[in-house]
């Protein structure tokens, strides 16, 4: 079954490489979707996927690439859009 959430990440995830590692992280999985920066310097994820799916992206989301330094993760239900693969905005 197939779900969407709504992930918004905070601390260093702007200039690192965090949304080209989340889209890689959604395709390897398979989920749809897509990943932005924020005015505030957070990121924001909008994906579709099953619950397994989401939990191994939730636990990518809170280690981040190298460079990041992720303080927080906040998660949301959200209501589910028809979209293909999984894109940087």
């Amino acid at each position: 079954m197939q779900i969407a959430r709504r992930y918004l990440v905070y601390g260093r995830v702007q200039g690192v490489g965090y949304r080209w590692f989340v889209q890689h992280s959604a395709d390897a999985l398979g989920m749809k979707g897509w990943v932005r920066n924020l005015d505030d310097g957070g990121v924001e994820v909008y994906a579709i996927g099953t619950q397994a799916e989401h939990d191994e992206l939730s636990a990518r989301l809170h280690k981040g690439p190298t460079m990041s330094d992720v303080r927080g993760v906040e998660v949301q239900e959200a209501a589910l859009k028809k979209l293909g693969g999984f894109r940087i905005r």
